[in-house]
């Protein structure tokens, strides 16, 4: 494992080498890693997105409120304010790669998705691209005489190029997510408003497209209508707001626009996959 900076001293990450190049490209830590069962792991809020690739055994992912198997040749990646869960198949192990990002507030993310995504992928070559930014960085660490869990500023040649091709390989994965401009600034001017009662007109009237226009668009870059992505964003913000605040349902149900929390309720459930009572983290 390597990180960008020693500032999370969470425990699992104590012992990794930091590494400030790695900011440049926003990535926060990334690892290949051997996960026997049990695992599981559920984080409720991204922070930013996080692309994971299998490459032995096998786990299950949550995708659209589904879990869904993660298999060798497979990787998926989750956008920012997503829920993160995923564990291992009961009784075997499950082998994979991940490199998680750290978007700045108005930064386009690196998936623009706005919903998981999972796909055939080769990860052996990102996979080498880790072990071979982990080799520079520790070989470099152990030679240096600072602090050890500091890497000094005059790094090896090598470590800026590893770190480009690790880059290199995720972006591949995410570049049919990438969306048009037009897409995301409309997606991001809704999100500030889901209580609004939006109609595809209005919506369509931003982005200065016709209705079918629209349409054909989201189709084509999100695989979903206008009207299921407000339905998942006002999903994924209402699953913020259960662990934020302390507040009723029906309140939360009213500040992204619902007016019958049982039409909430029964929505949240079938997009995210747990009641609003039960979601993790509301507990």
């Amino acid at each position: 494992m390597i990180r960008a900076d020693a500032e999370d001293s969470r425990e699992w990450l104590a012992s990794a080498p930091v590494c400030s190049e790695l900011n440049r490209y926003r990535i926060r830590h990334l690892a290949v890693a051997h996960m026997p069962s049990p695992f599981k792991i559920v984080r409720t809020r991204l922070g930013g997105s996080y692309f994971l690739s299998c490459f032995g055994g096998e786990g299950y992912v949550l995708v659209d409120g589904r879990w869904t198997n993660c298999v060798r040749g497979q990787a998926v990646l989750l956008p920012p304010g997503t829920l993160h869960a995923f564990h291992t198949t009961p009784g075997r192990s499950w082998d994979f790669c991940w490199v998680r990002y750290q978007e700045r507030s108005g930064q386009q993310p690196l998936t623009s998705a706005q919903t998981p995504v999972i796909a055939q992928f080769d990860s052996e070559g990102l996979r080498l691209a880790i072990l071979g930014l982990f080799h520079e960085c520790t070989a470099t660490r152990h030679d240096s005489q600072n602090d050890p869990h500091e890497l000094p500023h005059v790094d090896s040649p090598a470590i800026g190029r590893w770190i480009e091709l690790v880059h290199h390989y995720v972006l591949r994965f995410a570049a049919p997510t990438r969306l048009d401009p037009r897409i995301w600034q409309l997606w991001e001017q809704v999100a500030e408003g889901l209580d609004q009662q939006w109609t595809i007109t209005e919506m369509a009237n931003i982005v200065h497209l016709s209705e079918k226009q629209l349409q054909r668009l989201c189709l084509k870059e999100l695989g979903r209508s206008p009207r299921q992505q407000l339905i998942w964003l006002r999903m994924r913000r209402a699953a913020e707001l259960l662990i934020e605040r302390r507040r009723k349902i029906e309140s939360i149900a009213n500040d992204v626009g619902y007016k019958n929390p049982f039409v909430f309720s029964t929505t949240f459930k079938r997009v995210m996959g747990w009641s609003p009572s039960d979601y993790p983290g509301r507990r």
